[in-house]
This record gives structure tokens, sequence and C-alpha cells, in this order.
């Protein structure tokens, strides 16, 4: 191949196509000089392989990760940027994987579309949209949004918000401002509660909601923000039934982070040596299976009644 890809204009077009994760959109290679027989005839050769209709790869092995999303916005053309949880994939998320990658290009923009990649016109993209370097995408507070708006369940959108933010590539404050720009959407009132959770703002209000809800159940009422005394110091218990040592910890999602898992386990040991059932209930988990929570408290409530009444 390298006697076949020789003076200036290849050296230029293959030190193009090594940033692109070994791809080339068409129009890059003509503009570069290489002519339209010249890519036949290396498809034909099999030294080259056919990505799309508008993008070739100048080799014939599997395409890695970069040039698959190289690949996706070439072919979505010069506006087009990843987007969603594809974006984020790009910015560096773990723990996550898509079926097709997500091009966005501005609403009216030509696209010659392909079954390879998901490519949609928007309204909502800016130019001011775009992250810094590499390849084309979305910024990461605006990434994690629309992933968490086109999620296929409101667990998903939940789980990417938390990933983002758990993983430091983004502050539940900088998804919070973006989240202001989505006047309508069906999920929106969720997203903000998430946020409002990744802020750790409303470890209160959600002690409310379990309180009203409590009541609306049929269940006692709990004594709250109850002051124990452990060997590591004084502590708060969020929800505490006295006579039938029962407890009720809310969680927000700052509970799940390293720095907060030795100093929970200690207080959860200390309350279960004292004999006390203590039930943990994430703020995500009202939000996402709230019923199954409630069960469980009135059961934890109903056991507790029925061994003290033995």
């Amino acid at each position: 191949m390298t006697t076949l890809l020789t003076g200036p204009r290849w050296r230029r077009a293959l030190a193009l196509a090594d940033e692109q994760g070994g791809v080339l959109a068409r129009k890059q290679l003509y503009a570069l000089g290489v002519t339209r027989s010249e890519v036949t005839a290396h498809l034909r050769a099999r030294r080259w392989q056919r990505v799309t209709d508008q993008v070739v790869a100048v080799h014939t092995g599997p395409l890695p990760e970069l040039g698959m999303q190289w690949a996706a916005v070439l072919q979505g053309g010069p506006r087009a940027m990843l987007d969603g949880a594809s974006s984020l994939l790009a910015s560096g998320l773990q723990r996550y994987d898509v079926d097709r990658i997500r091009v966005s290009v501005p609403k009216g923009a030509r696209v010659r579309r392909t079954e390879r990649f998901d490519i949609r016109e928007t309204r909502r993209l800016r130019r001011t949209d775009r992250a810094p370097g590499g390849v084309p995408r979305t910024r990461v507070p605006v990434a994690a949004v629309r992933a968490a708006l086109w999620a296929k369940s409101d667990r998903q959108a939940t789980y990417l918000l938390t990933l983002v933010v758990q993983q430091g590539m983004a502050r539940p404050e900088q998804i919070g401002h973006e989240l202001l720009t989505v006047r309508r959407h069906k999920r929106r009132q969720l997203l903000a509660a998430v946020v409002n959770d990744l802020l750790g703002g409303v470890r209160s209000l959600g002690e409310l909601d379990l309180m009203r809800e409590l009541r609306r159940r049929g269940l006692p009422a709990p004594a709250q923000q109850v002051v124990r005394r452990g060997r590591d110091g004084r502590y708060y218990l969020d929800l505490y039934w006295p006579d039938l040592g029962v407890v009720v910890e809310v969680d927000g999602i700052h509970h799940t982070w390293v720095e907060n898992v030795v100093g929970d386990a200690l207080r959860q040991n200390s309350l279960a040596l004292e004999r006390d059932v203590v039930l943990r209930v994430p703020l995500l988990g009202l939000r996402l299976q709230p019923d199954e929570f409630y069960a469980q408290i009135e059961q934890a409530l109903t056991d507790a009644a029925a061994r003290r009444a033995a």
C-alpha cells in the first residue's frame, strides 16, 4: 500500500485518516486531490473498504470506536455532531453502550441517511453546543440532558445523569443550566427532580414527600431527625419509629459515592447492633420504584408491631 500511496496528497490524506480513526469522507479525499477513480480503484482492489456511501476506511480491518464515531459525523455532513449518549461516550463515559451512534444535524440540512447511523435533524442544535477538540460532538452537559430526554425509560435517563456526575464529567449545576433550555418535554419534571437530587438540595423535600405518602397509605407517623449517639459521635436519623425500632434513612445520590460509603456503613451497623431495623430508601428509588419501597416500609412496621405484641 505504501508504494501506491506516495506523494504529498497521499501523505496529507493518510495523516488526516490517522486523526479520524482510519476513515475519510469522499469529499475530504477529493479536496486533497485524490480522484474518484483512484478511490474506486482502492475499493475494488480491497485495499480500502466502504463504510457508507460517503465514507471509506483506508484499511480493511475492523473499525475502532473512534473510526465509527468519525464515520457517523462525516456521513451527517459539515455541521453534524455526535449527540446524546454517543457524544458522552466520545467524551469518555464509562459503563454504558449504545445500539447505534446518534448524530444531530441542524433542521433543514441535506443528509444522506444510512441504516448504520442514527442521523436526525433538530432545532435544538446551536454552534455553542459543540465541544472543543476531537470528533465533533456536543458538550457534556448538553449531551447529558439530551441523552436523558431520548432515553428509552425513566430508569435509563436517571442512570445516565447519575453516571455523568459520578464520573466527574459535568457538575449537577451545569446539567441543570442546560435543562433550563428545555421548554416542553414529558420527562422534563423528572430530570429536574434528578438534578436536584444530584445537587443534594432536596434531602428534606424527600423526607416530606415520604411523610405525606406514609399518611396517605395509613401508616403511623415517625419521629424526624432524631439524634442518636454512637461510638463515632452524634448522628441524625431521618425517620424513626422508636416504639417499633424501625429506622428509614433517605439517601441522596451522594450516599453512593466512595467517601460516604464507610461512614454510612458504620452508622447502619451501629443501629443494627442496637436491634433496630434499618431500611435505606434512595431518593432515586422513590422516583422510579416508589411502591416497592413503601411496601418494604409497611412490612417492616407490620413485622415490628407483631414482634412487640407477641
